[in-house]
């Protein structure tokens, strides 16, 4: 660096262009630096926590991203008002926009990122492909063509050979991204694609590659500054996806070797250096089963899974970003960069794991932490989960001097979040982080897709948490007798519940007897239990000899509770009239099974329809969910319009079932 003249920006305080938990991220090292720091909200995040940890809050339009975190002209006049000279994009939205990063520098500000021309270059899924072939790097066949014509798409996808992958080019995250086994179901697939990508990244521009089976999701994370200097920071292993999108990432890999970590990321400095990339960037790769690499594409902005590699080797990259915009040297050699440990992050969502991860969202009515390990989010006590953005809504991250270690503590951590009020796939990450094929660390891309059964199995102890649910929807009853401890003065009669732990209303009863316990009986099984304590919000119990606790919260006739790590939502029905219609729609309705926006009404009254034949097309937290007919029949009714914001439940389609 003997030599080199510092070309430095400053700026002191920072505008975030994003929201939720990698906006407070941001915040904390910026704040930690003396930035101060400027938030920007939608309609939707007016209360949330972002815009309330941040020094200035400025909104930026109505609750949909392309009418708020995708207005580049928003952005830019917020910086502009909040007096901001600098702007981190996060990741998502506008994070790899080229048009973004030129507005922010004919504006005068800093653009927290790579340059608008490297952006261009490499950040585009199909440029990236191009740069890396001329640079010798493997890359998965494929097309990426300028016509996108629907009969060249398809002709290209048969040349490809199936199974392809169709992808957006624009952006990542699993949005507008298909995998298609057959020419037959490509046309509907490429259209789908094409929406989800409009949506969330404003570009409906896709690419085509052949799918390689079962492979490793590899990346390698690099960063360089604008005076040619560049490092790796080694790899991550995001493999454990569903829908294209990860939910469990670590550092290191178990596939990768010494020797292939220093092959993959010579590549990826290579790569940056000949493109004069400054800042964060991640190369993905595709690891097969023989150690061949194939390069998928390049991320021009900070990673969901950055902790990962943060714990293993110490550094900030937000604070390496913020210095290098900057315009201060990177200051790390390669031989600067160590490796400490084991680390894994996963991403806590709102969405049903049992029901194909059907995004979830509503009010957060309790939110707790444990101590002791790293959370990233942006939620408190009553927080509301919108359903116009992404489902992650915290990232649970664990470190540890090995693999194992960092596994179990993991698994612990989750076992103690709280998250009342919004179904989350808590459990179903634990059960991940359980599974012998993960333990041992041989998970590919396939392995929830090879797992779901065993993943998804209903709870073997699922009488016990019925019978746990009648006790507690019994003593927090306000007009139930006050539970007081010790044996009581007489037995209570038995007392019949009907109850829905959301597989469907169960009965059981309940019934204290005179040595102060109380017995749940279904069926012809006895739970036995002996309250020890009760508070507002946790009770102690015995139960089959063994001291338990549980977290609890009433709210009206529902009940959420915290036990053993698994989270259960309890409602009574003792008092309701039995449901006579099915919301799958065997009644000849369609119901929303989330709240969304219509974007695709496939079928027009009059016409015939099959049972299972899709009729409806909804978007919620970025993802696009095909609804379908639950009878066969004639359509009699369309009680929606595209564009319209649904809640679940609601009747979007009619249907007179054939005779």
């Amino acid at each position: 660096m003997s030599g080199t003249i510092v070309k430095r920006t400053p700026f002191f305080k920072i505008l975030i262009a994003n929201r939720g938990e990698i906006a407070v991220r941001i915040m904390h090292t910026a704040r930690r630096l003396g930035y101060g720091v400027v938030a920007v909200y939608s309609d939707a995040d007016r209360d949330a926590l972002h815009v309330r940890e941040a020094d200035q809050a400025v909104r930026i339009g109505e609750a949909l991203p392309a009418q708020s975190y995708l207005k580049i002209d928003a952005i830019i006049a917020a910086a502009k008002a909040s007096g901001a000279g600098a702007v981190h994009p996060g990741y998502g939205f506008l994070a790899e926009n080229e048009d973004f990063a030129q507005a922010c520098r004919d504006a005068g500000l800093v653009f927290i990122g790579p340059s608008p021309e490297a952006i261009l270059a490499i950040g585009n899924k199909a440029g990236a492909k191009d740069i890396m072939q001329k640079a010798g790097v493997p890359c998965v066949p494929g097309y990426q063509g300028a016509d996108q014509s629907d009969a060249v798409m398809l002709a290209e996808a048969k040349k490809i050979g199936f199974p392809v992958m169709i992808k957006a080019v624009a952006g990542g995250g699993g949005r507008g991204m298909r995998l298609v086994a057959d020419a037959g179901a490509f046309p509907d697939a490429l259209r789908s694609a094409r929406s989800e990508a409009l949506g969330a990244f404003g570009d409906p521009t896709v690419i085509l590659e052949r799918a390689i089976v079962d492979p490793r999701h590899i990346e390698i994370q690099v960063f360089g500054d604008r005076y040619g200097n560049a490092v790796h920071l080694g790899e991550r292993d995001c493999s454990v996806q569903r829908r294209h999108q990860k939910l469990i990432e670590e550092a290191p890999s178990p596939a990768v070797t010494p020797e292939l970590r220093a092959r993959m990321g010579a590549v990826a400095v290579q790569a940056v250096k000949a493109i004069g990339y400054e800042g964060a960037g991640t190369l993905e790769f595709l690891l097969d089963r023989a150690g061949n690499f194939y390069f998928m594409e390049m991320n021009t902005r900070l990673q969901v899974e950055h902790p990962v590699t943060e714990a293993i080797t110490g550094l900030d990259l937000v604070e390496l970003q913020l210095r290098v915009a900057r315009g201060e040297p990177l200051g790390l050699r390669q031989e600067d960069i160590t490796f400490s440990g084991h680390a894994i992050e996963v991403r806590l969502c709102s969405e049903d794991a049992g029901h194909d991860f059907m995004p979830q969202s509503g009010t957060m009515a309790r939110w707790q932490v444990p101590d002791g390990i790293r959370v990233e989010h942006a939620l408190q006590s009553g927080s509301e989960i919108p359903p116009f953005y992404d489902s992650m809504i915290a990232k649970v991250i664990s470190h540890g001097a090995s693999r194992d270690e960092a596994r179990g503590k993991m698994i612990c951590a989750l076992e103690q979040v709280t998250a009342f009020g919004v179904t989350t796939n808590q459990g179903f990450l634990i059960d991940c982080l359980r599974h012998p094929v993960f333990a041992k660390g041989e998970a590919t891309t396939a392995f929830i897709g090879n797992n779901r059964d065993a993943l998804l199995a209903p709870r073997p102890d699922r009488g016990s948490d019925l019978a746990l649910a009648a006790l507690l929807l019994y003593v927090t009853n306000p007009h139930a007798p006050p539970w007081q401890r010790g044996r009581s003065l007489s037995a209570t009669f038995p007392l019949g519940l009907r109850i829905d732990l959301g597989h469907g209303v169960q009965e059981i009863e309940i019934v204290r007897e005179r040595d102060g316990s109380y017995l749940a009986t279904r069926n012809g099984d006895r739970f036995s239990f002996v309250i020890d304590e009760l508070g507002q919000d946790s009770i102690r119990f015995h139960h089959d000899g063994v001291m338990e606790q549980a977290k609890l919260l009433r709210d009206g006739d529902r009940l959420h509770i915290l036990h053993r790590g698994i989270t259960l939502s309890a409602r009574d029905f003792t008092l309701a009239p039995p449901e006579s219609a099915t919301a799958a729609g065997g009644d000849g309705k369609v119901r929303a099974a989330m709240n969304g926006r219509v974007v695709a009404v496939l079928v027009k009254a009059g016409d015939k329809v099959a049972a299972g034949q899709p009729v409806m097309t909804l978007e919620a937290m970025k993802m696009e969910h095909v609804h379908t007919a639950g009878v066969a029949g004639t359509v009699s009714s369309i009680d929606v319009a595209e564009g319209e914001q649904v809640t679940t439940g609601k009747i979007v389609v009619e249907i007179e079932a054939a005779a």
